[in-house]
């Protein structure tokens, strides 16, 4: 039975004390699942020794000239993807490598495009109220431009089809990527489902988002993306 190639696509910026563990995990669970895959980390200009960490794991190591944003990083990272099935996981180590399973799975049966939701496990406490706040009203947004209810469209770890790539062409260059995945996705008629993951908070540095620019980023890509991102239906 032949089985699709999985590229695991990590965005790094100055995580060097995580990144390592976010790779060795992978693997691992890879590994145990006995299915083809590559991990390609994209060192998006780090000055710390994101780099030199990932490098001493099994996996491919792009590095940006500069810090380019992490939807420039996903992007980069998708186009040297040989796998049928692209992961985006974070290297901050908030997200569970165990969990990609179960965001895999349901690409085997139908689905085109699988979130990993925050808001629908039992840890919410993960982030701050102004976070959740903010999520909240991208998620409003994407159901009045869809019609399609999202609890968590700002989410890092999330599992989708390569060939959903041939109809959308994803332009962000920031935060603003996972909004722009979500909504181009369900406008263009792709089949998308959210799962349960876990998430912690980070146990090293703080989050890169700069809370108010990269929101009004987020909200003008789901306008953008809502009004102008049809292409064409999936066949």
């Amino acid at each position: 039975m032949h089985y699709p190639v999985v590229s695991i696509v990590i965005p790094a910026f100055n995580e060097g004390q995580t990144v390592g563990n976010v790779i060795e995990d992978t693997m691992a669970v890879m590994d145990s699942l006995q299915l083809p895959y590559e991990i390609i980390v994209i060192d998006d200009g780090s000055s710390d020794n994101t780099r030199r960490a990932a490098m001493g794991y099994k996996a491919i190591v792009l590095s940006n000239a500069g810090n380019r944003g992490k939807g420039y990083s996903v992007r980069r990272g998708i186009r040297h993807a040989q796998g049928d099935i692209i992961v985006t996981i974070d290297s901050d180590g908030s997200h569970s490598p165990k969990e990609i399973p179960d965001l895999i799975r349901p690409l085997f049966n139908g689905t085109d495009i699988v979130a990993g939701s925050r808001f629908l496990g039992y840890n919410r406490d993960f982030t701050g109220r102004i976070n959740r706040l903010g999520n909240m009203l991208f998620n409003t947004a994407i159901m009045i431009l869809t019609r399609k209810r999202i609890t968590d469209s700002q989410t890092g770890f999330r599992a989708f089809k390569k060939e959903f790539l041939r109809t959308v062409t994803l332009e962000s260059l920031g935060y603003e990527i996972e909004a722009e995945i979500t909504v181009k996705g369900l406008r263009n008629g792709f089949k998308f489902q959210e799962k349960p993951i876990t998430c912690k908070r980070r146990e090293y540095d703080v989050s890169k988002l700069k809370v108010f620019s990269d929101s009004m980023k987020i909200l003008r890509t789901i306008l953008k993306s809502g009004f102008m991102g049809v292409t064409h239906s999936p066949e």
